[in-house]
């Protein structure tokens, strides 16, 4: 019977112009220990510069790829593009400098058979140890999943590199907020939303991916200030549905610059906590560039002209 066969899944990527690591992310995707005719991967290139079909032809004998390309919109529109076209009766979201472990979607099926009608959230390792850069960021994903997510049953947001929730469900709700054209606050924004709706969250720590981020001063702070520009939105979002404006008290703030010594010790936890009050000030700098412009981004978007168009 269909009910007592693995869960059937759609991994939903979305690219744009990192063909390197999504051949490396869909390399991963092979070594899936999940019974194949139960998976497909959809890949969405959101206007990448150079055509991905070279990319993604050595895995089609492999696994079930669709690749879909559109005008570039955001990840958020990508991956509800790839969500539209999907076949499966979960989806499962990572991004293509993710290589999820073996396990991943069978980690997901176990808690899917525990939790069917909630949004399932995995846990990301950096897998860049030597990048300074690259370790706060993920340092700093690990604070929030500790602190939002103490509770994995009750569990309160989920990065969009490594989560799976039922298909329907996220069509109902609209998917992710499209409004995000950049990788800015719109997984925050979902997870949000989702609990808003009555739906559960459970933290799912077996279900590993490796984040392969390769970040540099300049790159690092531009991530950490694009983050705080999606803010704005996400307040907004939470107030159109009649929730308060709410941000976190002080020792939120204590507590993170505390958490490197948590992980590691000396000048190395020091550098970490560097890094970690740089990422609050490129964040609140963000924040109050679109607080003040609130229509940047959609001007942008506008001369961008993102008609998406969506083919095999």
């Amino acid at each position: 019977m269909e009910s007592e066969r693995e869960p059937s899944f759609s991994i939903v990527i979305a690219t744009c112009d990192r063909p390197r690591q999504l051949a490396e992310c869909l390399a991963a995707l092979t070594g899936l220990d999940y019974p194949r005719d139960r998976f497909e991967v959809v890949v969405v290139d959101d206007g990448s510069r150079m055509a991905l079909d070279a990319v993604v032809a050595p895995y089609r004998d492999r696994l079930d790829v669709t690749l879909l390309s559109q005008a570039n919109a955001g990840p958020a529109a990508a991956r509800n593009s790839g969500a539209a076209r999907a076949k499966g009766a979960f989806l499962a979201f990572t991004d293509d400098d993710c290589a999820p472990s073996p396990d991943w979607l069978g980690a997901f099926a176990a808690r899917v058979r525990t939790a069917p009608g909630g949004m399932i959230g995995g846990h990301t390792i950096n897998g860049l140890p030597r990048n300074a850069f690259s370790t706060t960021s993920q340092l700093l994903v690990d604070y929030l999943y500790d602190y939002y997510n103490a509770d994995p049953a009750g569990a309160r947001f989920f990065a969009s590199n490594n989560m799976a929730l039922p298909a329907d469900r996220f069509r109902a709700i609209g998917g992710f907020d499209t409004r995000y054209i950049r990788a800015a606050a719109e997984d925050r924004e979902l997870c949000d939303r989702w609990l808003q709706m009555g739906y559960s969250m459970v933290h799912a720590p077996e279900a590993v991916v490796y984040h392969r981020h390769r970040l540099g001063p300049r790159s690092f702070w531009r991530q950490h200030y694009n983050y705080g520009r999606g803010a704005p939105a996400y307040h907004r979002a939470r107030a159109a549905r009649g929730q308060r404006f709410k941000i976190e008290p002080l020792p939120f703030y204590v507590r993170l610059l505390r958490f490197p010594w948590t992980r590691t010790r000396g000048r190395r936890a020091l550098g970490l906590a560097l890094l970690l009050v740089i990422t609050q000030v490129a964040n609140t700098a963000g924040f109050l560039a679109a607080w003040v412009r609130p229509d940047a981004d959609r001007r942008a978007k506008a001369v961008a002209s993102p008609t998406s168009e969506a083919g095999q």
